[in-house]
């Protein structure tokens, strides 16, 4: 049984891992917690003279250096000051060149804000009328690319060996002492404990990089590392690290003084290690509570201390579930996991539940901050998966608590049973000594009168026995060679029987694929719980919806939406139809495009291709072109489509109803 289960454990665990790092991978960078919620000026906007400055502010403190802010003119040369300047709160401004000519001027940011992570963006506005420009903004290079995608993988293995070294710990001091001296626990709690170390050394030289250029080459960067140092996350994480050297002490004493005391004194012990432990893990889960989402924003000083519960209890059920799996599995046969052990822990992961779930309800109250939060935001809807994970988790639980009340009244009759095999097999050897010995001396007596009736036998019978001349050496030798390899087939044996009977019981497996299971559902819910940590949480993004949908409404009047409806006829077989174009709000800055594609009759008719472009010919602007994306039948949509300035526009639209046959048709439309 054992070995067909083993390679189908190995094989779960590649595939969680691999999903972990799939799902990792296609994260992307991290999403911004310090949004951008206004600027001066706006976004899009167009001004009669040059500013003497550019203010951006965002939802919350951000750090910022001499290239947090750089703003540039339609030829990409810099013109501002590169001094930006905190003007109050969370606005933050720099100067720009005096007399700078009418054009459009890119302002780029990249900060980082109070939690961690890192921020950047892009918007334009115009000097007396829009121009062309040569900046090609891409997309933000701090936390994203390799040394983003790196640096959440270390995020990961920092939880996941935070986990295996806490609840492991916490397992063996208090589920079962005994298990101190199970090599498979010792390993288990170490490779927490080298993991963590290692994702945070890992982090601390990618945070430079992960936070400014993205290069992996700034890795190396030791002047880097040093202002890493000087900043509130780098100082989390050194402090991690002092506190990992205290974890390692206690490892030691754990399994070393610990294992080698008996039981009673083992109960002694047991308190000091047990207050010890609480306190490195408590400073542990403090180094992520004082440096990330619980560090800012609404109620700091009670969310960190919630937040440091929220993540003992995690690791104390998640981790200890790792530990019962590998002692269920990988446990010598002579040191089965005991039924109490299994009980023991199953009250111990309840009750890290319960503390889960009042954390967790403080903590999503915390960063929604309303129930459409839960649908309208990427942080509410990651938050729903992670919700859904956890009450599979519990059912999936529920199950192996069952076993495990099974298996702990199976478990006298089992111990009832195993001693009255080894009763039997005792009184079995006593019985049988005294005839075995008279056996010997008649088969001895029988050979030796054989010996003197056929001296030849007797030749025969000293060379099988090796004891001709010049063979005492080698009987010696062969003697307790043979003899240790039968004591270690005999064990191989005993060992293997002893699985086997393990393995028999049908209580046994059945917790034994139940915890499978949770561990399984374990490694998913990290992954997530990774992703939840560097995404903007859920009140921050609809203030910054709010804030700028305020200041977008505030920079133009808004002349409402516009519906434009234009007939086509590409000349080719079902070439005909109409194409009506919906523009809202229909102002200056970012607006929402759809497009509905129907035939002569009026129902949805899909094409190809549809390309629009928009082009103002009094200011000689454009074509501005946009690609709107295919919705559903017969319906395209584009959402931020930019309007640079007010004034009688062109919408053309280019429909394409086969490889070869095409038609361009226009309206034009007032944008205020």
């Amino acid at each position: 049984m054992t070995q067909t289960i083993a390679p189908r454990l190995r094989t779960l665990v590649l595939l969680l891992v691999a999903a972990a790092c799939a799902l990792l991978a296609g994260a992307g960078p991290a999403s911004a917690h310090a949004a951008l919620t206004g600027s001066d000026p706006r976004e899009g906007a167009v001004v009669d003279t040059a500013p003497a400055q550019v203010s951006l502010t965002f939802s919350e403190s951000v750090s910022t250096d001499d290239d947090s802010l750089r703003v540039l003119d339609p030829k990409g040369k810099r013109v501002d000051d590169g001094k930006p300047s905190g003007t109050g709160g969370t606005t933050y401004s720099v100067k720009l060149h005096a007399g700078l000519p009418d054009g459009t001027y890119t302002v780029t940011y990249q900060v980082v804000s109070a939690d961690s992570h890192p921020v950047a963006g892009a918007y334009t506005f115009s000097v007396g009328a829009p121009s062309e420009t040569s900046v090609t903004v891409s997309g933000p290079s701090a936390g994203g690319g390799f040394v983003g995608g790196l640096y959440g993988v270390g995020r990961y293995v920092s939880y996941t060996g935070f986990a295996v070294l806490v609840g492991g710990a916490a397992f063996v001091l208090a589920c079962w002492p005994r298990g101190s001296g199970v090599r498979v626990l010792q390993r288990v709690v170490v490779s927490g404990w080298l993991a963590l170390t290692a994702a945070t050394l890992l982090l601390l030289l990618l945070r430079g990089s992960y936070t400014g250029s993205g290069k992996f080459a700034d890795v190396f960067d030791l002047n880097l590392l040093g202002e890493v140092l000087q900043t509130k996350p780098g100082a989390a994480l050194v402090s991690r690290l002092l506190l990992l050297a205290a974890a390692a002490l206690f490892i030691a004493v754990l399994f070393g003084a610990y294992d080698k005391r008996e039981d009673e004194e083992k109960r002694d012990l047991t308190f000091g290690l047990a207050v010890g432990g609480s306190v490195v893990a408590a400073g542990l889960a403090a180094t992520w509570a004082m440096s990330e989402h619980a560090s800012v924003g609404l109620q700091a000083g009670l969310a960190m201390p919630v937040d440091v519960v929220h993540l003992i209890a995690v690791a104390t059920w998640l981790g200890g579930l790792t530990a019962l799996l590998v002692a269920l599995y990988r446990a010598p046969a002579d040191t089965p996991v005991p039924a109490l052990a299994v009980r023991r822990f199953s009250r111990v992961a309840f009750g890290s539940v319960i503390a889960l779930v009042v954390t967790g309800t403080y903590q999503s109250w915390r960063q929604l901050g309303s129930w459409t939060a839960f649908t309208d935001t990427r942080y509410g809807q990651l938050l729903l998966v992670k919700i859904g994970l956890v009450a599979v988790l519990v059912g999936v639980a529920y199950f192996s608590r069952r076993w495990t009340a099974q298996l702990a009244e199976a478990a006298p009759a089992v111990a009832g049973a195993a001693a009255a095999r080894r009763a039997e097999k005792g009184a079995g050897k006593a019985g049988t000594k005294a005839p075995g010995n008279a056996s010997a001396k008649a088969s001895g007596n029988a050979s030796a009168k054989a010996g003197t009736k056929a001296p030849g036998n007797a030749k025969v019978a000293q060379k099988a026995s090796g004891t001709t001349k010049g063979s005492g050496t080698a009987k010696g030798s062969g003697g307790s060679q043979r003899a240790a390899q039968l004591a270690r087939q005999r064990a191989a044996v005993d060992a293997a029987r002893q699985k086997r009977q393990r393995d028999a019981d049908p209580n046994r497996f059945g917790l034994r694929r139940s915890v499978l299971a949770e561990a399984g559902i374990a490694v998913v819910l990290l992954v997530v719980t990774t992703v939840l940590t560097q995404t903007e949480p859920g009140r921050t993004e609809e203030e910054a919806k709010a804030a700028g949908g305020s200041s977008a409404a505030a920079s133009a009047p808004s002349t409402g939406a516009v519906t434009l409806d234009m007939p086509f006829d590409t000349g080719a077989q079902n070439g005909k139809g109409v194409v009506r174009v919906e523009l809202d709000p229909a102002r200056v800055g970012a607006n929402d495009m759809h497009l509905y594609v129907e035939r002569p009759d009026g129902t949805a008719f899909d094409i190809p291709e549809v390309k629009v472009a928009l082009t103002q010919k009094a200011k000689d602007i454009g074509p501005l072109p946009v690609a709107p994306d295919h919705i559903t039948t017969g319906h395209w949509s584009a959402s931020g489509v930019q309007i640079p300035m007010a004034g009688d526009w062109e919408v053309a639209v280019t429909v394409r109803t086969s490889d070869i046959d095409q038609v361009t048709i226009s309206k034009n439309t007032q944008i205020g």
